[in-house]
């Protein structure tokens, strides 16, 4: 795998590039190698998890001085969420370089937000271990802890949508499922959402909830512009 690239795209230079590797390797590509339960993402994913949580728990505390403890959690919850890390990961291209089996990949699983967003916490997790909390920290305040207003926007965008219903009158807005497919363990959900019956935003999740809050994100940016 040439990560020299990936390297370049997130300002960081590994000193032992097998963690990068690690990070980027989908269990399911590792399974069908046979390959060692260590040289998948997972454990990766775990340790750069609470890295995550660590920098963005200090970032809110010195830079929200105000912010109650409740704000601070929703806030920091809108910035990690698997949505927020998967758009993140898809800013860098993160899909183009995880390394899936043959059937995760012909199934879409490099765009998947559960697999993106847990490779770039993987990331986190071999940047942690190569260079320290400091060289964490830098990555995540520029892929994570920017845009922040968007981010928070996209976290809670059916309540969002809602309050700017509400204050523009009498309007009706509701969700369709459009579709579900997939096994048990993997649904994907589509929905749309409506105003007054005219169909506007329309989202696609693991979740029905996770589809409806970018159907309703979608919405919001239609109705905006």
């Amino acid at each position: 795998m040439d990560v020299k690239i990936f390297e370049e795209k997130i300002g960081y230079s590994f000193q032992d590039v097998s963690l990068l590797q690690d990070a980027l390797t989908h269990s399911s590509f590792a399974n069908e190698r046979g390959w060692a339960y260590e040289r998948n993402n997972e454990r990766l994913e775990f340790l750069g998890d609470a890295v995550l949580e660590l920098v963005s728990s200090d970032f809110m505390f010195h830079e929200h001085r105000s912010d109650t403890e409740g704000k601070m959690t929703k806030l920091r919850a809108s910035l990690v969420c698997e949505q927020s890390l998967a758009g993140s990961a898809r800013e860098l291209g993160l899909g183009d370089y995880i390394r899936l089996g043959k059937g995760e990949r012909a199934t879409g699983g490099a765009e998947r937000d559960s697999i993106l967003s847990d490779a770039f916490e993987a990331v986190i997790g071999a940047i942690y271990l190569d260079g320290g909390l400091e060289s964490a920290a830098a990555f995540i305040r520029q892929f994570v802890l920017s845009d922040i207003e968007d981010k928070k926007l996209f976290y809670d965008s059916k309540t969002v949508l809602q309050e700017m219903i509400q204050d523009g009158g009498n309007h009706r807005l509701s969700y369709e499922l459009i579709s579900e497919s997939g096994p048990d363990h993997a649904k994907e959900f589509v929905v749309r959402c409506n105003l007054d019956g005219t169909p506007m935003g329309t989202g696609t999740g693991k979740s029905k909830k996770a589809a409806e809050q970018k159907a309703a994100y979608e919405t919001i940016l239609k109705i905006r512009n």
